[in-house]
C-alpha cells in the first residue's frame, strides 16, 4: 500500500507578533492548515485578520513568531523561487519591458540564453500578451499589468502562487475576466494556489476551499469545501446559498470583536 501524499504546505500551529512604539500586537495566532498540491484555495476574513501576514510568513518574506510553515515537510527558511508572489499593485520592474520582467527571474539564476528565450515566450503566450511583449508596464492597462505579474511568477518555476488580493484594484469587468482566465491558467498547469481575498463572491468563484479567519489575532475558524461544478453560476441558489453561509460566520466574527 502507497504512503498518502503529504501536503505541499502545512502550518501548524503558526502565530506572530509585531513589536509596535512598545506594544506587542498579536496578528496570528495558532494558525493550523494543510494545502495539496493543486489545490485552489481562498483566505478570507475582515481587514487586519492576519490574511496577508499569514501569506507573507508562507513566502518567507516573514518569519513566524510561534510554530512551523513547512513546504514538502521542510521548514520554510526565507523567499525561495518555488513559492511565488503576487501583488495587488503588480510590483513589475517599469525599466524592463514586459518580455524583460517575466525573463527577469530565470535571468538572474544563469540560465542560458536560448532557454530564457523559450520560457518568456511560452509564458507571454500562455497569457495572451504576444502582441505587447515589447512594450513597457506604463504602456499596459492594470489588468494586463496583473498578467505580466502572473507569467513572471510562472517563469520562475513556482510551484506555489501566492496571491494577495491581486484583482482588488481592478473595474469589475476586468476582474471577472482575470478570474476566468486565472481559473484556465490553473486548470492547465496543475499550480497550486494560496489567494487572499475580501470578496465572498470571488472566493466561491475560484477555490475549491475557502478557509475563513476570525479577526484580532487572526485565527483559522473554519475550512469549507465548495463543491460547485465549473464554470459556477453567480446566480444559482447553491451559489447564494453558500455566500450567505459564509457571510454569516464573517459578521458572527465582526460581532465577538464588537462584543
Amino acid at each position: 500500500m502507497s504512503e498518502p501524499t503529504p501536503p505541499i504546505l502545512t502550518l501548524n500551529n503558526v502565530g506572530k507578533t509585531f513589536e509596535m512604539q512598545g506594544q506587542r500586537i498579536e496578528a496570528l495566532h495558532d494558525a493550523n492548515l494543510e494545502i495539496y498540491k493543486g489545490e485552489f484555495v481562498c483566505l478570507i476574513g475582515a481587514s487586519g485578520c492576519g490574511k496577508s501576514t499569514l501569506l507573507r510568513i508562507v513566502a518567507g518574506f516573514e518569519t513566524a513568531t510561534t510554530g512551523e510553515v513547512l513546504m514538502w515537510n521542510q521548514p520554510i527558511k526565507g523567499p525561495d523561487p518555488s513559492r511565488g508572489m503576487v501583488f495587488q499593485d503588480y510590483g513589475l520592474f517599469p525599466w524592463l519591458t514586459v518580455r524583460d520582467n517575466i525573463g527577469f527571474g530565470p535571468a538572474s539564476r544563469g540560465r542560458p540564453r536560448r532557454e530564457i528565450k523559450e520560457t518568456v515566450d511560452h509564458f507571454v503566450d500562455l497569457v495572451g500578451l504576444k502582441r505587447f511583449a515589447d512594450v513597457y508596464p506604463h504602456q499596459l492597462s492594470g489588468g494586463m499589468k496583473q498578467r505580466v505579474a502572473i507569467a513572471r511568477v510562472l517563469a520562475n518555476e513556482a510551484e506555489v502562487v501566492l496571491m494577495d488580493e491581486p484583482f482588488g484594484a481592478l473595474d469589475a469587468m476586468t476582474r471577472e475576466r482575470l478570474q476566468d482566465e486565472l481559473l484556465d491558467l490553473w486548470e492547465r498547469t496543475k499550480l497550486t494556489v494560496l489567494f487572499v481575498t475580501h470578496s465572498i463572491e470571488e472566493a466561491i468563484v475560484l477555490s475549491k476551499r475557502v478557509i475563513v479567519m476570525s479577526a484580532g489575532p487572526g485565527r483559522i475558524d473554519n475550512d469549507i469545501a465548495i463543491d460547485l461544478p465549473r464554470p459556477r453560476d453567480v446566480s444559482s441558489g447553491e451559489f447564494n446559498e453558500l455566500r450567505r453561509s459564509l457571510s454569516t460566520k464573517l459578521h458572527s466574527h465582526h460581532a465577538k470583536v464588537a462584543a
